[in-house]
């Protein structure tokens, strides 16, 4: 009997980021907007000339021809996931139009349900939403709210992480972005715990996370007293001068294989280099700097999506990354993505595993 006719398999179970995939979410494009400017955006966004598209444009719908394109690429995912022989399910429409309005901030609307990697985090069976650090993604979690309950139906656990108050005390008063070659520093204050799913990476027992402008160390340590004594959450030292999620910085792509940004990562953690892991170094991204990108950098090429420990959807145009996946010995399947990079992220952004078929084990 093979695990997926086992009435015992669980119906969400992933504990790394490799292990053969079976069932995901996709994100999309309906009902997209810019983002509402707010006080991180200057801490997120990597390029000041954005701050004022998205003074202007924040919180109305993204021009019609990038949602189109965009749309295009996520078609051709989804297809090539489905040929895969993968279940692709997608988040309920919902209206991110509404103006949210709390005891502790205003904000014009939402944003989308683009990337349900930022949300949910899939550790073993359960599903945890993330206490998110932008306030216009506060309820991004409606769009997932009906596939979370159906999961928690047919026998996964489903949590929220405490939802966060997102006011006054938990940005930093008079904040400005570091400059490239200043120290590090985010926005966020340890006034409450923050993070998003995606500022975390699976890597069996071992869970990595990485301070940013939407994760805090108050995140960290809730994570790891949530998830007990059975799970090591460890804090991944980077270099970004604009931090935000780890999927472009440091990514254990298969068993004794770390994929590493050469400007993020300057120390790469003893623990893979005492367990002997090959540490594989992303090579410069191809994509032209004239690419409009409103919400990452170029470095979004390293955001990949492992089907298992050999096959890789990689953005069609990264030839670099796409050799160098072949000279490590995987198996790289290109995809059109830069068009939906433009307004969203990579593919692990715009994914979040449902089902990896494989168990709990300790790789380090």
């Amino acid at each position: 009997m093979s695990d997926q006719q086992n009435p015992s398999y669980p119906v969400v179970n992933a504990h790394n980021e490799w292990d053969p995939l079976e069932e995901i979410i996709v994100g999309t494009v309906e009902g997209a907007l810019v983002p509402p400017w707010d006080v991180i955006m200057e801490a997120t966004l990597h390029r000041e000339e954005l701050w004022e598209f998205h003074r202007m444009h924040g919180g109305t719908p993204w021009p019609n021809e990038l949602l189109r394109a965009a749309e295009k690429d996520l078609d051709e995912f989804v297809h090539i996931l489905e040929a895969e022989g993968i279940t692709v399910r997608r988040p309920t429409p919902y209206d991110f139009s509404r103006p949210l309005c709390t005891p502790d901030y205003e904000i014009k609307s939402s944003c989308y349900a683009l990337m349900p990697r930022d949300v949910l985090l899939v550790i073993g069976d359960q599903i945890i939403e993330a206490p998110m650090g932008w306030r216009s993604r506060y309820h991004e979690n409606h769009a997932y709210k009906d596939l979370c309950k159906e999961y928690f139906q047919k026998g996964a656990r489903w949590v929220s992480a405490p939802r966060p108050q997102l006011g006054s005390k938990t940005y930093k008063e008079g904040f400005v972005a570091p400059q490239e070659g200043d120290p590090m520093r985010t926005i966020l204050t340890e006034f409450e715990p923050l993070f998003d799913a995606a500022d975390v990476i699976k890597c069996g027992r071992d869970i990595f996370a990485a301070i940013s402008s939407c994760c805090n160390r108050f995140g960290i340590d809730w994570l790891q007293r949530h998830l007990g004594d059975g799970y090591r959450v460890h804090e991944v030292e980077v270099y970004d001068t604009h931090p935000m999620h780890i999927d472009a910085t440091f990514y254990p792509i298969a068993p004794g294989k770390l994929l590493i940004n050469p400007e993020r990562v300057r120390r790469v953690p003893q623990i893979f280099t005492q367990a002997g892991w090959d540490i594989l170094v992303c090579p410069e991204p191809m994509m032209p700097s004239s690419h409009p990108m409103y919400n990452s950098s170029r470095w979004i090429c390293m955001n990949v999506l492992m089907l298992d420990e050999e096959r890789v959807i990689v953005s069609k145009g990264e030839d670099r990354l796409i050799q160098a996946f072949k000279d490590w010995g995987f198996k790289p399947i290109p995809c059109n993505f830069w068009n939906f990079s433009t307004i969203g992220g990579g593919f692990h952004c715009a994914t979040v595993d449902i089902r990896r078929r494989g168990k709990l084990e300790s790789y380090l």
